[in-house]
């Protein structure tokens, strides 16, 4: 078998970023190479599997328990974040991890400091992969698609492990909100499924954020700045004007837990117009729908200051909180939690602080938590990931599977 961070290496060599600005389904064609990779595999071990025109993978390991026992799948999205490069990717291998600070090579003087990352500690002897300082690592979620790929491997040549039906599916455009948005889930034919998307060893989430996207378009009016006195109005300003409207303390700097946020995520601007790209979160459903409120509200602020047509929003909903559609069926939870232990994991169920694949698809009736893949410092230069836990990642997979066959 090849082992999982030589699963891994290969697949975040390559480049699977996905493009919020594309309206194509997957948003960039390039996710297709590790996709058509992943079908190949997947069929080469033994398992039928299928890749759309939408970029889903699905692909089904039939029961061999001989018991009437729910199908069960593990999903995981190829995609990774717009918010940094993910070309070229030069992962950094440390092996016997010494506890110290972690040197990013491609980028003199930087690196992963203790006292900044003091998480690295927890994971002192062990190997621990990370970036080069030049771009993100891709573990989002290219550690859950080896954990899974893994699981695949052991399962295709050990016929002695008993399990039930198990189902693979990979996504596209998780990173951007659209991951499943034409994922079928007739054709995936799971009961019940896991994102193997979640953050460090230990972590199980069926809490997520209620989550929208905001794009704030400023239209100002350029004028000669010689002639410009009770003329100009200048966009750059009247937008960073708009921002100083939301509340500070409410930023995800300042904020953990349940707490919401407002952020801003990208700004594009000349005097004549600019544009603000924001996203709203808030685990609370009444809280969230008055985030919204809040920037219709800053807009009327900035028209009736500027004149009417000055600022105008375009608020686009992404997902809801799963909590609603995963507790019903909190056996599910159970077994990942009874999963964990038996690899002597301590669970860590908390909400997550983002949004998985599995809010959406929770909602489309399969009910989906989501289990650690084992990442840290996702979306940017400082990730990294210990293969140790990308090991009991897969192990706790595998241990679910026994766990519903029994």
């Amino acid at each position: 078998m090849e082992n999982i961070t030589e699963k891994f290496l290969r697949y975040v060599s390559v480049d699977t970023q996905s493009d919020p600005e594309s309206e194509s389904q997957p948003s960039s064609k390039k996710q297709f190479v590790l996709l058509e990779m992943l079908n190949d595999e997947l069929n080469a071990m033994g398992i039928k599997a299928e890749l759309d025109e939408y970029g889903y993978v699905m692909g089904t390991i039939p029961s061999n328990c001989g018991k009437d026992v729910p199908a069960i799948g593990f999903i995981a999205h190829v995609d990774t974040s717009p918010d940094a490069s993910g070309k070229d990717i030069k992962p950094q291998i440390i092996r016997g991890y010494d506890g110290g600070d972690i040197p990013l090579k491609g980028v003199p003087g930087l690196a992963l400091r203790i006292s900044e990352f003091p998480e690295l500690a927890e994971y002192k002897g062990q190997t621990i992969i990370t970036t080069n300082g030049t771009t993100l690592l891709g573990a989002d979620d290219k550690a859950g698609v080896a954990e899974i790929m893994s699981m695949a491997e052991y399962i295709m040549e050990h016929p002695e492990f008993r399990h039930g039906e198990i189902k693979i599916g990979f996504t596209p455009d998780e990173e951007i909100g659209r991951g499943v948005v034409k994922f079928d889930v007739a054709r995936f034919g799971a009961e019940y499924a896991y994102t193997m998307d979640g953050g460090k060893i230990g972590e199980l989430e069926y809490e997520n954020f209620n989550a929208a996207s905001a794009t704030v378009h400023i239209q100002g009016r350029n004028i000669h700045p010689g002639y410009a006195k009770g003329k100009m109005l200048n966009a750059i300003l009247i937008g960073m004007e708009f921002n100083s409207l939301l509340p500070v303390g409410q930023r995800p700097e300042y904020t953990d837990g349940y707490d919401g946020f407002f952020h801003i995520t990208d700004f594009k601007g000349t005097v004549e117009e600019a544009d603000f790209s924001y996203i709203i979160r808030d685990h609370d459903m009444d809280l969230y729908e008055k985030r919204k409120e809040t920037m219709l509200k800053c807009v009327d602020f900035i028209n009736a200051k500027y004149g009417e047509g000055v600022a105008s929003v375009e608020i686009r909903h992404q997902y809801y909180n799963m909590r609603k559609e995963v507790e019903p069926h909190y056996h599910i939870i159970d077994k990942a939690v009874k999963a964990m232990e038996m690899e002597g994991v301590t669970p860590i169920i908390r909400p997550i602080r983002g949004g998985t694949d599995g809010a959406n698809l929770s909602f489309m009736g399969l009910p989906c938590p989501n289990i650690f893949a084992g990442g840290h410092n996702f979306h940017g230069k400082m990730e990294f990931i210990p293969v140790e836990s990308m090991e009991k990642a897969s192990k706790v997979i595998l241990n679910i599977i026994s766990l519903f066959a029994e």
